[in-house]
């Protein structure tokens, strides 16, 4: 049976991914937000915690930089830079203070070579090159039809699959820096009790964004697949 593009019913498929997205960043954007009201009794802020965190760690050499927005915190390995955002550097909530922590936990990882970390950061010019790559070839495979067409397309669908394979290796980073994170700020006393608690819940949520995004990266590659893998693409 023949759908036009636009009533194409894979796109259900999106969908969902879209939703699962959405209730993911919604979640994580409700669980900082209620955390952002419960402050450290030590009364430090993200920015000196995460400096104490490094130095505690052996990491003198990572500096600590403030960045624009919010949540836009994230770890520089080639510079060897943590930059926190401005919703983070000066506040002295437990939800700063986790992604502040985490950040720091992607440091730690740094510096102990984590395996996975490695292959990620291997990853990033091969995922981009595929997703610049990915769709003028699957096209050009389509214009060409069977035979060396369906080589194309297969090619491109291997390439959009990097993504997917990307966000996959993203998960045990993101989980282990939050691990590391935590760890530390338990056994040095940092965050006690239902602090350390709503610090924990604030970097769950996050790790769920990970997963949500991983879900829709293969529902969208499940997609392409179905519509043009194995000589199967839908036809006119």
């Amino acid at each position: 049976m023949f759908f036009p593009f636009y009533f194409d019913p894979t796109y259900i498929l999106v969908i969902i991914g879209l939703a699962i997205s959405g209730l993911a960043s919604a979640y994580v954007n409700s669980t900082f937000n209620r955390y952002s009201d419960v402050h450290s009794q030590l009364g430090y802020n993200a920015s000196e915690i995460t400096r104490y965190l490094l130095d505690y760690a052996h990491l003198e050499n990572v500096r600590i930089e403030r960045i624009r927005g919010n949540l836009t915190d994230h770890y520089d390995s080639q510079n060897k830079v943590l930059r926190l955002s401005d919703a983070t550097n000066d506040s002295t909530s437990v939800a700063a203070i986790g992604v502040a922590a985490h950040e720091a936990g992607h440091a730690l990882q740094d510096r102990d070579d984590y395996a996975f970390l490695r292959f990620r950061s291997a990853l990033v010019p091969i995922t981009n090159i595929g997703q610049t790559a990915a769709f003028p070839i699957l096209l050009v495979g389509l214009f060409l039809g069977a035979g060396s067409g369906q080589t194309l397309i297969n090619i491109g669908l291997i390439l959009f699959s990097l993504t997917f394979l990307f966000q996959i290796v993203t998960l045990p980073v993101e989980l282990n820096a939050s691990h590391r994170a935590l760890s530390i700020l338990e056994s040095e006393q940092i965050l006690l009790g239902e602090e350390l608690e709503g610090a924990r819940k604030v970097l769950r949520a996050a790790a769920l964004t990970y997963v949500a995004a991983a879900i829709a990266s293969f529902l969208n590659v499940f997609r392409l697949f179905l519509l043009f893998g194995g000589g199967g693409r839908r036809r006119d």
